[in-house]
């Protein structure tokens, strides 16, 4: 399909290229992610695993002081391993109470922060919690290995600051590890809470929870393909959204979905034997993540998990019955796909530290032949990627290069003959060196910041 299209500076009008198909990255920029994450080894990511398994528990309400049990020891542990990268930790805190934390309690996150040479508040991060728990959800004596959920996604932060802590990016990367998400997703609070009061700007969050096994109780095994869960209407804000979205459009666009979209497109590129599927839930059927606190503040974020879980595995006491083995054990950790579920995030979290933030497009086209995109420059953005796909797609499917030296106070695209009652619209960034962020779709709340209600003057 070819379509021309004008690019307006004030009263200039410039004729740009053809429309072509979207995410043809540049070759450099696959290898170089590719050689990124080479080094991602199954030795230590298992090493990482039966370190954690070593700590019997790790419940919330375990010690916080023991030097060899509990939830303290095991965060103590982790902050070793991110001060051998030369990474500084953080260690935020929040006393919580609830049903699941009957008494005042401390839940505190283990944090390694890699500052960004150019854009130091433009944050990724990846999680994973933990802490760990058996059958009864307030047993924090029993011994709780807990190595797939979340030994696993862990591990994975782990071996992700060992591996990226070798390399400079222009935005930051944090690598957290949270406690408190079997109690109440209280982990992935605390951090959001640290964030918002950091004044980050959050542009994407990977939360890797039960990301090492492939095999489940019925007898059905998926090593080549992770899910990854993402909010279709944003959370915040929802309530001054819902007309907008109503009327508008955007139920599949809000800046999670575009992760989710980022990271299929980022996995079919790189060839590391995995392929995502899409799932269209904030989490899995009736259950959550910390990636939750993180939406509900307005940040993006979207969940990374096992193809085919295995409930026997899950919340289980160590036991066998009718010869049914019960228990989240590292045996049943497999590693050759818990290293691909790895490179993923360690490629995802290069490519988005590497590219400037999304901008945050508006569309226009009511009554018209023809569609006009605006959105404000974004700084250190060598070009901009206007990308459109049927309102029925899943993925991008038109994209057009924009050079940033087009633009002045304000980016306009007009796209002749491009109706928009029939088209989804985004634009991306994209660096000097070819690294492209997610795309922000434009439709009301698809920036990919925190949506601000604007003063009751401006509402329509």
């Amino acid at each position: 399909m070819i379509v021309r299209c004008c690019f307006m500076v004030a009263s200039a009008m410039v004729l740009v290229g053809a429309a072509r198909p979207p995410h043809r990255a540049a070759s450099s920029v696959d290898a170089k992610l590719r050689a990124i994450v080479a080094p991602v080894s199954q030795a230590q990511l298992r090493h990482t695993i039966e370190t954690l398994v070593s700590f019997g528990t790790r419940h919330t309400l375990s010690s916080q002081t023991d030097p060899k049990r509990g939830i303290g020891a095991a965060l103590n542990w982790a902050k070793s391993q991110f001060e051998s990268d030369g990474l500084p930790t953080v260690r935020p805190c929040e006393t919580v109470t609830g049903s699941r934390i009957p008494t005042p309690t401390p839940v505190c996150d283990m944090v390694a922060i890699q500052r960004g040479t150019e854009r130091p508040n433009d944050v990724v991060i990846i999680q994973g919690h933990i802490d760990s728990r058996v059958s009864d959800v307030m047993n924090f004596t029993s011994d709780a290995p807990g190595a797939n959920d979340d030994g696993s996604g862990t591990s994975a932060v782990i071996e992700a600051a060992r591996v990226l802590s070798k390399h400079k990016f222009p935005g930051t990367i944090v690598y957290a590890t949270l406690s408190g998400e079997e109690q109440g997703l209280y982990g992935g609070k605390t951090l959001a809470d640290y964030a918002k009061a950091q004044g980050w700007n959050v542009v994407t969050v990977l939360n890797n929870d039960i990301i090492g096994n492939t095999c489940s109780s019925d007898g059905m095994c998926d090593s080549t393909h992770a899910r990854v869960l993402s909010e279709g209407p944003r959370s915040q804000g929802q309530v001054d959204l819902m007309a907008a979205t109503h009327s508008l459009g955007g139920e599949n666009d809000a800046p999670s979905r575009n992760i989710s979209r980022f990271l299929d497109s980022l996995a079919d590129r790189l060839k590391i034997g995995l392929d995502v599927r899409q799932i269209w839930r904030t989490d899995r059927f009736q259950r959550g993540g910390d990636h939750i606190p993180f939406l509900q503040l307005g940040y993006p974020a979207a969940r990374i998990t096992v193809a085919i879980e295995n409930y026997n595995w899950q919340h289980q006491d160590l036991r066998t019955e009718n010869g049914i083995r019960y228990g989240d054990t590292i045996d049943h950790v497999d590693f050759p796909y818990l290293a691909k579920m790895t490179k993923l995030n360690v490629a995802a979290l290069a490519a988005i530290a590497s590219a400037p933030p999304p901008p945050a497009p508006k569309v226009e086209g009511g009554v018209s032949t023809d569609t006009t995109v605006t959105w404000e420059p974004v700084f250190t953005a060598a070009r901009y990627e206007i990308r459109w796909r049927r309102t029925d797609a899943n993925q991008w499917e038109v994209s057009r290069a924009v050079p940033a030296s087009q633009c002045s106070t304000i980016c306009k695209v007009v796209l002749p003959h491009i109706r928009v009652d029939d088209w989804m619209f985004g634009v991306s960034s994209v660096s000097k060196d070819g690294f492209e962020s997610p795309v922000a779709s434009a439709v009301p709340g698809g920036a990919f910041h925190p949506y601000v209600a604007p003063p009751p003057a401006e509402k329509k």
